[in-house]
């Protein structure tokens, strides 16, 4: 064996292709504007409960698709009201504002405030109204949303309030996406996988903007294990683990394939 076979890229892909495939999955590609003038640029909404969420689970696929050229945007349930202790409602919203802002810089994304409170959200039809108006005004060709399985009430808000608005429009490819896998999502199994490799660095990045939220510790004990984790379920270095939502509206094949 070369001294190439023995890279970490060498020995995951060896060792799956060994023990065979973990699960039948997909990958999702991330076309590029820049080299394909026939290609238009995608529209790609993020809605996420609180400021790190959407970062914390497929913050590296955000990247990837700013990168290649596409219009991101997050959108924030929450300010995350409730995720400072000692602080006001009020200053701890100001803190992870900035924050999430800073993150969004990072990631090439544009951040978008829905104005539920951290802790109180609600399902109403009011609110799904408002999700529906706001991603209609977006146009979205992909959305990705909390899996709905998860311990959290605003990631199952956000996640619900999310997918009734898909539902409405009927036009967006859906995909759940996990955070802080076995301890708040749960059940979860990618179908579908994004290679983040080239961005991991990004990804990390936009989590410690969430300085508040201790985003280095986080990345250590959660996301990291997990990026490294779905990407030797992939064959990558490191990746993003999806659950694509079937939808007899989309055409039959991923965005941009």
């Amino acid at each position: 064996m070369s001294d190439s076979d023995l890279s970490r890229r060498g020995f995951l892909q060896h060792s799956l292709a060994a023990v065979g495939p973990m699960v039948a999955a997909t990958t999702l590609p991330i076309p590029d504007v820049h080299s394909n003038a026939a290609q238009a640029p995608l529209s790609v909404v993020c809605v996420g409960g609180h400021p790190d969420d959407p970062e914390s689970g497929c913050g590296g696929t955000l990247a990837r698709y700013a990168a290649a050229g596409h219009v991101v945007r997050i959108v924030y349930l929450t300010r995350g009201e409730r995720g400072i202790e000692g602080k006001s409602l009020e200053d701890a919203a100001h803190i992870r504002t900035l924050e999430a802002e800073a993150a969004c810089v990072v990631l090439g994304a544009t951040p978008v405030f829905f104005g539920q409170v951290d802790g109180a959200t609600e399902v109403t039809k009011p609110h799904i109204a408002n999700m529906t108006k706001l991603l209609g005004d977006a146009k979205p060709d992909i959305v990705f949303l909390h899996w709905p399985v998860d311990t959290h009430m605003d990631h199952q808000a956000a996640s619900l309030i999310g997918l009734r608005a898909c539902m409405a429009l009927r036009t967006p490819s859906v995909f759940f996406f996990e955070v802080n896998a076995g301890s708040q999502t749960n059940l979860f199994r990618p179908d579908t996988y994004v290679d983040i490799s080239s961005v991991v660095e990004k990804k990390k990045a936009a989590l410690l903007a969430h300085t508040s939220q201790d985003g280095a510790a986080i990345w250590r004990a959660h996301h990291e294990p997990m990026a490294n984790w779905r990407g030797r379920e992939s064959g990558a270095l490191a990746a993003e683990g999806f659950v694509r939502l079937p939808r007899a509206e989309a055409a039959d094949r991923l965005p941009g394939a």
